[in-house]
């Protein structure tokens, strides 16, 4: 049996397990796009905190884009797996087109999904940052790199399921880790879910800038 139907039911699971920051002041939900969100804007709404976004995006390997051989912040700083790419005979400039691949792509989210929502500054700010899963980390670790660098007193990840060796680099990145599942041999994230459809921008979008009848 799965521990989650869907992102909706790991949402709940998590803000339950999150009761003790509900209502707190300064509190901050982040998600990261696009399945990180979903969960994310449940968690923001059990706990009455508001809900943005931060952007990171793993840099898959040549051939192999689902294995993460690193991640960009969405302020373009690299996270990179240099025992991944030296055993996969990485080249330089393979990884360089890479990595630009992915600040651009970084950049296009973080314009398509925040428009006219005002510039971040998490100065003072408790601020959670949720995902709907974590495999490797990396995506995870540049997410945080963002985070800090925008001023946050305060960072917590809080996730449905991750890795046991991701869990061990997160717990010396952040004051906080939040993980209701971690298998002992971690699969791909989708099989601890029920249902988990591919999420849009379009549906990223409607979650940041909900209509008055939604908000």
């Amino acid at each position: 049996m799965t521990p989650f139907f869907d992102r909706h039911d790991a949402g709940k699971k998590l803000a339950h397990a999150l009761h003790d920051y509900k209502d707190v002041a300064n509190l901050l939900v982040l998600g990261l796009p696009r399945g990180g969100v979903v969960v994310a804007e449940v968690v923001a709404h059990e706990l009455n905190a508001p809900l943005d976004i931060v952007v990171s995006r793993k840099i898959g390997a040549p051939g192999n884009p689902e294995l993460a051989i690193g991640a960009v912040s969405q302020d373009g700083k690299t996270f990179i797996d240099d025992a991944t790419i030296d055993l996969l005979s990485i080249d330089k400039e393979t990884l360089t087109k890479l990595i630009a691949a992915e600040k651009k792509e970084a950049e296009r989210r973080v314009e398509t999904y925040r428009a006219d929502l005002p510039e971040q500054d998490f100065t003072g700010k408790t601020v959670i940052v949720v995902d709907d899963g974590i495999a490797t980390g990396f995506t995870m670790l540049a997410a945080l790199a963002t985070v800090k660098k925008f001023g946050a007193m305060q960072t917590i990840v809080a996730v449905p399921v991750a890795s046991h060796d991701a869990l061990t680099q997160l717990k010396r990145a952040t004051d906080h880790v939040v993980v209701l599942h971690t298998p002992d041999h971690f699969t791909a994230i989708s099989t601890y879910y029920h249902k988990f459809p591919q999420v849009s921008d379009a549906q990223v979008v409607a979650l940041l800038h909900p209509t008055p009848e939604e908000a």
